[in-house]
């Protein structure tokens, strides 16, 4: 078998990369804030905000993207006025494969900082806010460094789950060779057609050695925080 990739291959490579990098790059701060609210708020409504934030968890990734379509479609509540007033559609395009991928990989990466948030010491915050340091002055010098570790988790757990999501990316952005077509979306197309098989078996090898060099370099990463941190 050739082990070569075509270049529709490659395009498929770069697309996954482009689009996982890019929901990563929008979900982290979202994923971070949401963290901090459900870890350290406590206000009415919280329990119900939760389940909001966890519900692409729990819901069919096809549902996910159905769900995309009806509120970011050109007659959308949100999707109408974007494309009116600014110019923007996201359905059937790869922005809106990274909004699909996104919003898949968001309740893990809140989780994942959230637990990093819960582990952490409250009593650090506690004496940094009894020396007169403000609320700013706190998350920046005592909240983030301690959560950092979850950040990175948030980080790589996100990008895997950005490059695997497959439901509400074919669903919302479609499968466009060269704009939608993720390397899942790609090994899919693949199986449809006679003797793909092969080609299929590429890209699934692929899509092992980056998820593999993911993990390596989360790991390398997590073990020079630690070193930094002095655990």
């Amino acid at each position: 078998m050739d082990l070569a990739l075509s270049p529709d291959d490659w395009l498929a490579v770069r697309t996954s990369l482009i689009v996982a990098a890019r929901a990563v790059i929008f979900a982290l701060p979202l994923a971070v804030g949401a963290a901090l609210l459900l870890s350290r708020g406590r206000f009415p409504g919280r329990i119900a905000i939760d389940a909001l934030v966890h519900a692409p968890m729990v819901l069919s990734p096809v549902v996910v993207g159905f769900l995309l379509l009806l509120v970011f479609g050109v007659e959308g509540p949100l999707g109408g006025p974007l494309l009116r007033w600014f110019g923007v559609r996201l359905v059937f395009t790869s922005a809106g494969a990274s909004l699909a991928a996104g919003v898949g990989a968001f309740p893990l990466m809140v989780r994942s900082v959230r637990l990093a948030l819960d582990a952490a010491d409250p009593k650090l915050e506690l004496a940094a806010r009894s020396l007169g340091a403000g609320a700013l002055d706190r998350l920046v010098s005592i909240t983030l460094p301690l959560a950092w570790p979850g950040v990175l988790s948030a980080v790589v757990v996100g990008f895997a789950a950005c490059l695997g999501e497959f439901g509400a990316v074919i669903t919302f952005a479609a499968n466009i060779p060269g704009q939608t077509q993720t390397l899942p979306l790609a090994i899919y197309a693949d199986l449809q057609a006679p003797g793909g098989e092969a080609a299929a078996l590429k890209l699934a090898g692929v899509s092992f050695v980056i998820a593999i060099a993911g993990l390596l370099i989360a790991e390398l990463l997590a073990r020079r925080t630690r070193r930094w941190s002095g655990r």
